[in-house]
């Protein structure tokens, strides 16, 4: 099985699961999204929409933003990787 370059996880719980960022695969074929029950960052989850993206959290006040940073953050991974 192929593992991704940057790994995505989404809790679940979190309202950003409700996009289908599934769709980010096909945009960075390089990329994992994964979907787990819990990440244990409970507080941040209920107050905000957030992804890890590689171990790093990120996160923003609205699903949309929160979304272009996880591109933002998929991007500046995948440079670090091309670029070494």
């Amino acid at each position: 099985m192929g593992m991704g370059i940057v790994v995505v996880e989404i809790c679940t719980n979190n309202r950003i699961s409700a996009l289908d960022l599934e769709q980010l695969e096909e945009e960075y074929p390089e990329i994992a999204v994964m979907r787990t029950d819990c990440l244990n960052f409970c507080g941040m989850c209920r107050a905000r929409p957030y992804a890890m993206v590689n171990g790093n959290k990120v996160f923003a006040k609205t699903t949309e933003e929160c979304l272009r940073l996880i591109k933002q953050a998929i991007e500046a991974e995948l440079k670090a990787f091309y670029d070494i």
